[in-house]
């Protein structure tokens, strides 16, 4: 027995994810994970990325997501990286969906065109301001992840990332 708390679905391929019937219908299956996880003692999540935040035929499919999902059954990974890239404010979310958000994924976004991936505490994100929203959110877990690096090898990079947030006294 490993004590684990959450499932997590991560990702949706792109040709499953094209209209908004398709968001519903994951939707469903959300619900229905959900019930399953929980017959097991496990919470089930989904982990958010830009495209969730880009509407379809004027809807946010994130917003369908949170709107057609048991709040009790279907939890988030709210990824910060994500919702900054997509131009959105974790604060909004989370102030219209408190408690549904147990899992924090922290990386950071630098100041390139690119918005490229960099080390948590050397780039755009206020992290302080997120860590705030941490009680309103249900956050139980965050993880620091380090999608890609380029100026230095990929252990010493989440060193970096870790000895920052350390150094925030969040």
């Amino acid at each position: 027995y490993m004590e684990q708390k959450y499932i997590v679905c991560g990702w949706f391929a792109p040709d499953e994810r094209k209209t908004l019937d398709d968001y519903k219908r994951f939707a469903q299956l959300f619900n229905k994970c959900g019930e399953k996880a929980k017959e097991y003692g496990l919470q089930f999540c989904h982990h958010n990325h830009d495209f969730e935040f880009f509407p379809i035929d004027g809807i946010i499919p994130y917003d369908l997501l949170l709107n057609e999902t048991d709040k009790n059954l279907v939890k988030f990974e709210l990824d910060h990286y994500w919702t900054r890239k997509a131009n959105v404010e974790s604060k909004k979310i989370i102030s219209k969906n408190p408690g549904r958000f147990p899992l924090f994924h922290i990386k950071d976004m630098d100041a390139t065109p690119e918005k490229a991936f960099t080390e948590v505490g050397t780039g755009v994100i206020n992290w302080k301001s997120v860590f705030k929203l941490a009680p309103k959110a249900g956050m139980d877990f965050y993880y620091i992840e380090q999608d890609s690096t380029t100026k230095m090898k990929p252990l010493e990079s989440i060193k970096v990332s870790f000895d920052n947030l350390k150094k925030m006294k969040l």
